[in-house]
């Protein structure tokens, strides 16, 4: 059985962890949410407090558990590699996803594996010091050899070829000052989606659920709204 946190009341949302880290890393912005949604942020298989199979799941796996978290059409709000996994989950199943919000969604094929690397270190930088605690315990949790099959997985997924399948309005969500995903990036990924846009927070780095939680209640919100 999978680890939740739970909160709120309203129409159903679950929230999406990137690769490596836990529902923790969504603390804030299920805060937030739950003022106006009935919130779930679940432990994906392999992470945080939830059972660790030996191998990691791919993208495809851990999309097939996310749908299976699914009993009604559920805004699904997502978060780097979460991203990845929730594209995956509206574009086999569109009935259950009722919205999308990508927030700093991986992964540029661009992007070499060093290039990456690169990018991961200069965000760490701008991310607040307590963050990056707890993603460190979260990595530790899961243990190097599931983080790299899942970075593995991560870079197979053909994410792009996949984004003009999505049926769902979708908000992609940036950071200003977000060392992992570039603008040019974030641009292609909402000019590929039919019913995308990208909204640009300021000063936020790659966790803007995390340094902006309020500012991303006011965009979900208004997505929701467009979408009604």
């Amino acid at each position: 059985m999978l680890f939740e946190r739970c909160a709120g009341d309203g129409p159903p949302l679950v929230l999406v962890h990137g690769l490596g880290v836990s529902s923790l890393y969504f603390a804030p912005a299920l805060r937030e949410l739950s003022r106006d949604f009935a919130c779930r942020a679940p432990d994906l298989p392999g992470y945080g407090k939830s059972p660790k199979p030996r191998d990691a799941l791919g993208v495809r796996m851990l999309a097939d558990v996310l749908l299976a978290l699914l009993d009604a059409p559920t805004l699904l709000v997502a978060n780097s590699f979460g991203c990845q996994v929730a594209v995956e989950a509206a574009v086999r199943d569109p009935a259950r996803v009722r919205a999308l919000v990508l927030v700093g969604p991986t992964y540029d094929p661009s992007a070499t594996l060093g290039q990456s690397t690169a990018r991961l270190v200069r965000d760490a930088v701008r991310e607040p010091p307590g963050l990056l605690a707890r993603i460190s315990l979260d990595y530790f949790r899961m243990g190097p050899r599931r983080l790299l099959q899942t970075a593995r997985s991560m870079a197979r997924d053909p994410v792009a070829a996949k984004l003009p399948r999505v049926e769902a309005p979708t908000l992609v969500v940036r950071g200003e000052r977000d060392g992992i995903v570039s603008q040019r990036w974030a641009e292609r990924v909402a000019a590929l989606l039919p019913h995308g846009r990208l909204s640009v927070v300021s000063g936020a780095a790659h966790a803007v659920h995390w340094t902006h939680p309020r500012e991303l209640r006011r965009l979900v919100l208004e997505l929701v709204e467009e979408a009604q």
